[in-house]
């Protein structure tokens, strides 16, 4: 007499009313394999209307990427899942994150910081304050350039230049970018 929750929503589902649902929930499985690990952190689907798929992105340069990939992605996606989506549209619209998913994301070292050059500051940006509020670009210049020589003084030197050069660079290249491109075009 009496039909547990599960055999109802079961039912449910599978009324032709809820192929929409049923369809997102099954694409929403599969997005990281189609798209790939990095993507999908930066992506989320939220709907599809029409046999156009709706996908919220981080960042605009994230939708303005992808737009360019969606002939393939949806190529994808139809052929995985047996759908026929005409479509894709990239928006950062409906990203929704909030502080605690940036910073959890910023932990899990962002690519910026495995470039060689990239430098954990010890001293704050501008160590230095100066007396006056700079008003000319020449004053300003030299400011930068104080700034500049005291977070750089403890740096190891290029071997072929001289110039102070972040570890990571001669880890990399044994030489600073500088040289290491000149190298290369060489």
């Amino acid at each position: 007499m009496f039909k547990s929750f599960n055999d109802i929503l079961s039912k449910l589902e599978k009324q032709p009313q809820w192929k929409g649902i049923r369809q997102f929930q099954r694409l929403s499985k599969c997005w990281s394999e189609v798209v790939g690990a990095t993507v999908a952190q930066q992506t989320r689907p939220y709907s599809i209307s029409r046999d156009v798929l709706y996908v919220a992105t981080s960042t605009p340069v994230w939708a303005q990427e992808l737009k360019f990939k969606r002939r393939f992605i949806l190529k994808k996606l139809n052929i995985q899942l047996g759908m026929e989506l005409v479509d894709i549209r990239f928006s950062t619209a409906q990203w929704e994150s909030n502080k605690k998913t940036n910073e959890i994301s910023e932990l899990q070292s962002p690519s910026w910081q495995k470039h060689p050059s990239y430098l954990v500051e010890t001293l704050p940006l501008s160590p230095i304050k100066p007396k006056t509020p700079i008003k000319d670009p020449i004053s300003a210049y030299q400011h930068w350039i104080k700034v500049m020589q005291m977070r750089s003084q403890q740096w190891p030197l290029c071997p072929q230049c001289q110039c102070p050069t972040p570890q990571g660079e001669l880890e990399r290249w044994s030489l600073c970018c500088l040289c290491a491109a000149k190298h290369w075009q060489s």
